[in-house]
């Protein structure tokens, strides 16, 4: 009997329709440095204008399967067509319109992502974005690489960079203008804050760029000292003195609102209630904590004061 290998490297694409996606794909299978010898299983879930042209291949062994209905997108079916081919590594040309979240669900034990890229044509994605905020926002998020084809010098690049920057500061960007020439991204994106400050002033705007930071630069704010206000919450399992602090984050639209908080330990107990609002002074340790079941950025307070909501409440990145 068949057994899927321990593991298997997962290459994604992901974009709508006519964003470059195959393309790509077709010139990586060209390129003899992408052969490795090994069995290559090509999953194609969106048919655009462009077919393959399995002629021209330099990767040999490589098996295309189509799957156009997303019902059909499950572990077994991708289990099974894995062992029919024998494939050792897999390419997903991914549908435009379908969330992320399905495929990651449906991997077979083993699949790793090893590399996810992202296609837009610089021409409609801002009208996309515009009209489809969490599909454009879902292919953004995890990306290793955005690549913007089609780009044309009287194409703002800034709001092709913010449109990513406002989602990622990891992610690489790319401008491919149509005779193949392709620019990488250097415009300057500082943070709304000075992160070198004796004390790093979180405005009310900002919350969501420092906590998006923190998460992704966890050592550069290790031993800094931060002031900001936010939301507590509380938890009776929880010494008198440590607390939940934090705000209210939309990073794509009013469905995804969720609280981002981190652990706080205060100064000294204090009558605080959930939803109160509270303004601290803290110096950040990573340490243990029962929040975070190990170890994580705990807020050590130096001083900390109750104080009215800020008229923005809800923190984006907008």
């Amino acid at each position: 009997m068949k057994k899927l290998p321990t593991e298997t490297p997962v290459y994604m694409f992901v974009g709508f329709l006519e964003s470059g996606k195959t393309k790509f794909i077709q010139e990586t299978l060209q390129d003899e440095r992408f052969d490795t010898g090994e069995n290559t299983l090509l999953l194609v879930m969106e048919e655009g204008v462009e077919e393959y042209d399995e002629s021209k291949f330099a990767v040999k062994n490589v098996s295309i399967a189509y799957i156009d209905d997303k019902e059909e997108m499950t572990e077994e079916k991708l289990t099974a067509l894995q062992l029919e081919y024998g494939a050792t590594r897999v390419l997903v040309e991914y549908n435009g319109m379908w969330l992320l979240e399905d495929f990651f669900k449906a991997m077979p034990e083993g699949w790793m992502i090893n590399q996810l890229m992202t296609f837009f044509d610089s021409n409609t994605v801002l009208n996309y974005n515009a009209n489809m905020r969490q599909l454009v926002f879902d292919k953004i998020e995890n990306t290793q690489m955005v690549v913007f084809n089609r780009y044309s010098s009287n194409i703002d690049k800034m709001d092709l960079h913010k449109l990513v920057r406002g989602v990622t500061r990891r992610a690489d960007i790319v401008y491919e203008y149509e005779d193949g020439k392709a620019d990488f991204d250097d415009i300057e994106d500082p943070l709304p804050f000075d992160v070198n400050a004796p004390i790093i002033e979180i405005a009310d705007r900002d919350y969501a760029f420092f906590y998006r930071d923190l998460a992704e630069n966890m050592e550069t704010y290790i031993g800094k000292t931060v002031q900001f206000k936010g939301i507590v919450a509380t938890d009776k399992r929880l010494p008198e003195s440590n607390i939940v602090i934090g705000r209210h984050i939309m990073t794509c639209c009013e469905e995804d609102i969720q609280y981002s908080g981190l652990a706080c330990v205060l100064p000294n107990a204090m009558d605080l209630k959930t939803r109160d609002w509270l303004e601290i002074t803290a110096k950040i340790e990573f340490i243990k904590h029962t929040i975070y079941k190990g170890k994580g950025p705990v807020l050590i307070a130096s001083t900390a004061k109750k104080c009215e909501k800020p008229d923005q409440e809800l923190a984006t990145f907008y």
